[in-house]
């Protein structure tokens, strides 16, 4: 993604990129049974080894980074899991790992646990409405002398059926919290969800009065909106970088594809209208990294502008990544519609990560309440 990786970070990448090839080929996520786990834990604990869920993660939890910018090193990770539309729960885990980093409380044995892969966590956010926003929560938590009490039901969470810890944010009179549920607590429930995507797993969960002790709670009471806003802008970034590397990766074979497929004695990519698609695409693609490499320097920084770079990238490759990837179908002819051909993977993700953590639609609207404009 970005041209200036240290020589550190570019070692890092090419050995996240042979890691994921040797252990997860398109060929085993074709295999994925979608009844089963979207991954293999023993994977996971191996990724963990590499340092896949220490970027976010203090040092005292056992994290840390290369450069000094730990999401533009995480970043490098997503991209590279996006060129093999690799299985794992990269984006959740390091969101909640972010999240109890941050709030430096009592949950420094868990938050290790997450760091060496030995325990799987989730961020449950979005309520049935499809958004991704703190106004739009009305799962509730109750502070109750010693307790909180957790009632709501959370759709669209990532890796429900593998995590060992949901963070849950709910609402806490006219503020937000956020609450660390064990997924096997008492009135807790996890339904999977059918999801597009093959090789990632979603589910529900319900918590019919769940009472935990106030321990749970990450950050105070009511307070946990500033905290909820950035764990929003890391995982979109973190979505983006993976969005960006599947877009650089179908790309490279469709350009591979067009050079080696003849027609009329001369190699398609010869062809003056094919051309011009194809530049447009490049454009495109140089835009989408361009745009995350913004928002991710930016949330690094703490910048005041991270939130509109955020909706701008989600918004722009959120669309153009489907055009891109039915373009590159359209270049492949019969052969790229069928099951055959690993096109479709690509396709499903993108178009699930389309919708997941607010549609463009969504984030152009909110882009506009962003910079004091009224929609059209």
């Amino acid at each position: 993604m970005k041209l200036d990786l240290s020589e550190d970070q570019e070692f890092f990448r090419q050995t996240t990129r042979r890691f994921i090839e040797a252990e997860v080929p398109i060929a085993r996520v074709r295999d994925i049974d979608p009844a089963g786990d979207a991954f293999d834990r023993q994977w996971w604990l191996r990724a963990a080894e590499l340092g896949w869920a220490s970027m976010l993660a203090p040092e005292s939890a056992g994290g840390g980074c290369l450069s000094g910018r730990p999401l533009t090193d995480a970043a490098i990770v997503g991209e590279e899991m996006g060129r093999q539309v690799c299985p794992g729960p990269f984006g959740a885990v390091n969101v909640v790992c972010s999240a109890l980093g941050e709030a430096a409380g009592s949950h420094q044995a868990i938050l290790t646990q997450l760091v060496d892969g030995s325990k799987i966590a989730t961020w449950a956010m979005a309520e049935k409405d499809g958004r991704w926003d703190a106004q739009s929560i009305s799962t509730t938590a109750t502070v109750n002398g010693s307790s909180v009490v957790l009632r709501g039901v959370k759709p669209f969470i990532e890796a429900a059926p593998s995590a060992d810890y949901l963070l849950v944010v709910a609402r806490t009179g006219n503020g937000v919290s956020q609450v660390l549920v064990p997924s096997d607590a008492e009135h807790v429930s996890v339904t999977r969800s059918r999801s597009l995507d093959l090789a990632r797993h979603f589910g529900t969960a319900a918590f019919e009065t769940v009472e935990l002790p106030m321990s749970s709670l990450v950050g105070d009471p009511g307070e946990a909106e500033p905290a909820v806003e950035r764990q929003l802008l890391i995982a979109i970034a973190l979505q983006c970088a993976e969005t960006v590397g599947m877009l650089d990766r179908v790309v490279e074979f469709t350009l591979g594809y067009m050079h080696d497929r003849f027609a009329f004695g001369r190699p398609i990519a010869s062809f003056q209208a094919l051309k011009h698609r194809m530049a447009d695409i490049c454009l495109w693609l140089e835009s989408a990294k361009a745009s995350t490499d913004a928002l991710v320097a930016a949330i690094d920084d703490r910048s005041p502008d991270a939130a509109r770079l955020a909706s701008v990238a989600k918004s722009y490759i959120g669309d153009k990544s489907l055009t891109i990837i039915q373009e590159c179908v359209q270049f492949h002819g019969g052969i790229g519609v069928t099951w055959e051909h690993d096109l479709h993977l690509y396709l499903r993700r993108a178009t699930v990560n389309r919708a997941l953590l607010g549609s463009p639609e969504q984030h152009r609207d909110r882009l506009c309440n962003l910079l004091g404009l009224e929609m059209a």
